[in-house]
């Protein structure tokens, strides 16, 4: 069940896009929709379908909604073009972390969609979005694997931000059992595998505090052995995953 607080922000940005851009569907995937969000922590994931490419105006309303409502800094939408849906490899117009850009809609987050099917205005995602095959997504996750998250595995700055450590670990277990199983599982879930790969028991309880327990700031000391840690389990981990 959606906090009260949130729905209400997200029925206030399905009404104000839908004054400026074609909608036709607005769909949650992601943490919220999947059963594991956290409030102040966790992004807030949509996909809006529109039948034409959104006016730049999107932008704009995005960045009055978070001078207006501190919850919406978190709201990160992609637009998708009807026309453009069966396509995993179009880049779709996005904003995300107070940003205009172009992504992909990866195989993950339709797996996501498929699985939540959640739609907040027009028909469900499964009514409209092409099914993505257990071998496209596997695919798409030793991709991310072996050229994304290995090579930052060769850099110590980012092992000091938390959101490096937290995404690279908990991509690293999710990537772990959808490629042993199929399965998509949450981050909560992706916490009780990361001591059977061999994760530091102490980053792994640090990822805990800081998603599901009560904020704390890490010390300079513990932030460099947090870093050395996860660079080194993850140098290590991702070549033994992608075997």
């Amino acid at each position: 069940m959606i906090d009260e607080a949130v729905q209400s922000m997200l029925d206030g940005f399905v009404a104000s896009v839908r004054d400026i851009a074609p909608v036709e569907a607005v769909w949650l995937h992601g943490s919220l929709a999947l059963g594991d969000f956290q409030a102040g922590r966790s992004d807030l994931d949509v996909v809006a379908v529109v039948t034409a490419p959104p006016p730049p105006e999107v932008a704009d309303l995005h960045k009055r909604l978070i001078a207006a409502e501190p919850l919406a800094e978190k709201l990160h939408c992609s637009y998708m073009v009807a026309d453009q849906l069966a396509d995993p490899s179009i880049r779709h117009a996005t904003f995300a972390q107070g940003r205009y850009f172009d992504r992909p809609v990866t195989a993950v987050t339709r797996r996501e969609l498929a699985l939540s099917n959640t739609s907040l205005l027009g028909p469900p995602p499964m009514s409209l979005l092409p099914a993505i095959s257990d071998a496209e997504l596997a695919d798409f996750v030793r991709h991310d694997l072996r050229e994304f998250w290995f090579p930052v595995t060769a850099k110590r700055p980012p092992w000091y931000l938390d959101v490096w450590v937290d995404l690279g670990l908990l991509t690293l277990a999710r990537a772990h059992v959808t490629l042993t199983t199929g399965e998509l599982i949450t981050k909560r879930a992706a916490l009780d595998v990361l001591p059977t790969l061999g994760a530091p028991a102490a980053v792994v309880r640090d990822i805990a505090r800081r998603r599901y327990g009560p904020a704390q700031r890490a010390n300079p000391f513990w932030r460099h052995r947090r870093a050395v840690l996860s660079q080194q389990f993850l140098q290590s981990a991702i070549p033994a995953v992608l075997s």
